[in-house]
C-alpha cells in the first residue's frame, strides 16, 4: 500500500533574474515500511522534493505552480500542519541550525513530547531518555542536561534522529543526513537508519547524491536531474542494470580502489543545465554519449523496461508509462 504518493510536482522559484523551475512535474509512489533512496547531483531537487512535502518551501519565492501529493490517500499540504512533527519528520543535513542552541537538548525533545503526545514533563523527560539510548547516545540522563555545541556532529546528528523519532511517525525523511560526517561516524549512523527500520513501521526517503551510501540503506532508488526523475530502480536491479546514461556515468564515478588504481577518476562530462535556461527536449542530452536527434526535441516520457521505469529515447519501443 502506497503510504505517500506524488503527483505531477512541479515547484518554481521567482528569483531576481526570472523563474527557476526546480520540480518539473515528478511522480513517485512511497510505500509502507519501505526506505526510498533519492539520488542526484547538486541542484537535482532532491532537497527541494523533500521540502516540499514537508510544506518548507521558502517563502515568498518557492511555490508549488502544480501537482498533488497524497498522505494516507488523503490530501496532505490541507492537513500538513497537523501531521509534522507528529506522524511526518525530517532530518536535515546540519543538526547545528536545526537545534537551539540557547536550549538544552533535553528541554527541546521535551517539548516535542509535549506538544504533539500530551505528555506531562516526567513523562517526556523518560521518554526523552529512552530514545538517546535507543540512538546509541551513552550517558543519556547526563548527555539530556547538556547544550548542543556540547556534543560532536556525529552526537547532534544522533539527537536529530531522535527528535523526530520521539513521536514514532510513520513517515522519516531525511535529507543528507551524513554528509558533513567522517567515515566512521557516517557508518554509525546509517546503522541507526538500519536499526530503526527494523524495529519501526516508519517509511523513510532517504536523500543522498552518494550512491554507495544508498545501497546501504535504501529498497528502491529515484534518480533526479535538473527537476526531473530520470530512473526508478530497486536498488539491486539499479547497480546491475542500470538503463539511463546518467546513471550509468554516476556508478562508473564510484571509486573502485582495486580496479582504479594509477588511473583517472572517471567523471561524467559538462555540467548540469542553469535552470533558469534549461536545454530543450531531454534536461540530460547535453551531455549525454548516446545523443540522437529526438533528444534535442522532445523530453522523453518514462517507459517501462522490467521492473524499472525510465525517461530515455534509447528504449523507446518499451512500455510507456
Amino acid at each position: 500500500m502506497a503510504l505517500l504518493e506524488v503527483k505531477n510536482l512541479t515547484v518554481d522559484f521567482h528569483i531576481p533574474e526570472g523563474i527557476l523551475r526546480a520540480l518539473d512535474g515528478i511522480n513517485f509512489t512511497l510505500r509502507e515500511g519501505e526506505v526510498l533512496g533519492i539520488v542526484g547531483e547538486s541542484g537535482s531537487g532532491k532537497s527541494t522534493t523533500a521540502l516540499a512535502i514537508m510544506n518548507l518551501l521558502p517563502t515568498p519565492s518557492g511555490k508549488i505552480k502544480k501537482g498533488e501529493i497524497f498522505f494516507k490517500d488523503e490530501p496532505l499540504l490541507a492537513n500538513i500542519d497537523k501531521l509534522r512533527g507528529k506522524e511526518i519528520t525530517m532530518v536535515f543535513q546540519n543538526p547545528l541550525n536545526s537545534l537551539n542552541p540557547s536550549l538544552k537538548i533535553g528541554q527541546q525533545l521535551i517539548e516535542v513530547l509535549q506538544e504533539h503526545m500530551g505528555m506531562n514533563e516526567k513523562e517526556a523527560l523518560l521518554e526523552s531518555i529512552e530514545t538517546l539510548k535507543m540512538m546509541g547516545i551513552p550517558a543519556p540522563e547526563t548527555m539530556i542536561d547538556r547544550y548542543p555545541f556540547e556534543f560532536s556532529g556525529g552526537m547532534r546528528q544522533r539527537v536529530m534522529i531522535a527528535m523526530a523519532m520521539l513521536c514514532k511517525p510513520q513517515l522519516l525523511i531525511a535529507d543528507e543526513p551524513t554528509t558533513a560526517l567522517d567515515v566512521t561516524i557516517q557508518a554509525q549512523i546509517l546503522r541507526i537508519f538500519k536499526n530503526l527500520r527494523k524495529s519501526t513501521r516508519t517509511s523513510i526517503i532517504f536523500i543522498s547524491h552518494d550512491l554507495s551510501v544508498i545501497a546501504q540503506i535504501a529498497d528502491r532508488v529515484l534518480i533526479m536531474y535538473a527537476g526531473k526523475i530520470l530512473e526508478t530502480s530497486e536498488v539491486k536491479n539499479l547497480f546491475k542494470n542500470p538503463l539511463h546514461p546518467y546513471t550509468q556515468g554516476l556508478l562508473k564515478s564510484i571509486p573502485a580502489f582495486s580496479k582504479t588504481e594509477g588511473k583517472k577518476l572517471y567523471s561524467i562530462p559538462g555540467n548540469v543545465p542553469n535552470l533558469l535556461d534549461p536545454p530543450s527536449g531531454c534536461v540530460f542530452h547535453p551531455r549525454c554519449p548516446y545523443i540522437k536527434e529526438i533528444c534535442k526535441k522532445a523530453a522523453p516520457p518514462l517507459f517501462k523496461v522490467g521492473n524499472s521505469n525510465v525517461s530515455c529515447w534509447l528504449y523507446k519501443g518499451a512500455d510507456e508509462l
